[in-house]
């Protein structure tokens, strides 16, 4: 009886947890649509690099950092690295991507996401490209540290080491580390390469970034 009792109890969640899904990913569908729209009107060709995750991504003025280049920009703002998984189907896997740079894990670790949880997550994402596209090359650019959460750089160490780790596994994987790129020399972070909320990068901070990666994209 008291086993039945709990299982009962544990089908009572499922739904829930279901629908703190379902709200979490809704919330992107307009960003979502407007990307399909702009791939309907003028397909990415099969050369297109695609640039996926979360803000960091989405504030990426690719044209400007990459000009003439045939780079397409599929980042939601505020997503977690499950989420580009979610909706990878839609935006991603259609054109049968030869390339991705990949940048998520920030807002994760900020929403209790463990380091290892990020790790698995990406994990998720590489064999849900890799399941049909095993030769896509994707770049993945490690978290970085800003002001602003200060308090998780720690975790966010940590998931690095653990993505660093997995990329190491898989020749078709390259693991950026960025974080170096927006602190001086006593390991403070660099001012005039973030925007005023101290998180989201300036336009120093994105030229700064694309210099580092474009060696990779050739």
């Amino acid at each position: 009886m008291l086993t039945l009792l709990r299982f009962s109890f544990c089908l009572l969640l499922v739904p829930s947890f279901q629908d703190a899904d379902s709200k979490r990913v809704e919330k992107y569908e307009k960003d979502i649509v407007a990307i399909e729209k702009r791939f309907k009107e003028k397909p990415p060709s099969a050369e297109t690099v695609f640039f996926t995750g979360s803000s960091t991504i989405r504030r990426w003025n690719l044209a400007e950092n990459f000009p003439g280049e045939p780079f397409e920009n599929c980042g939601f703002g505020g997503s977690q690295t499950r989420d580009v998984v979610h909706f990878a189907p839609r935006i991603l896997l259609p054109y049968k991507p030869k390339t991705i740079v990949f940048y998520s894990g920030d807002n994760d670790i900020n929403a209790k996401r463990t380091p290892e949880q990020v790790a698995e997550d990406f994990k998720a994402f590489v064999n849900f490209i890799h399941k049909d596209n095993p030769k896509t090359k994707i770049v993945l650019l490690g978290i970085k540290h800003s002001a602003s959460r200060d308090k998780q750089i720690s975790d966010q160490k940590k998931a690095n080491a653990l993505l660093e780790s997995f990329c190491k596994t898989n020749p078709q994987l390259t693991f950026v580390d960025i974080a170096p790129l927006f602190l001086d020399s006593s390991g403070q972070h660099k001012a005039d390469h973030f925007a005023d909320d101290k998180l989201h990068l300036s336009p120093k901070g994105y030229e700064v970034l694309s210099e580092k990666i474009k060696p990779l994209l050739k």
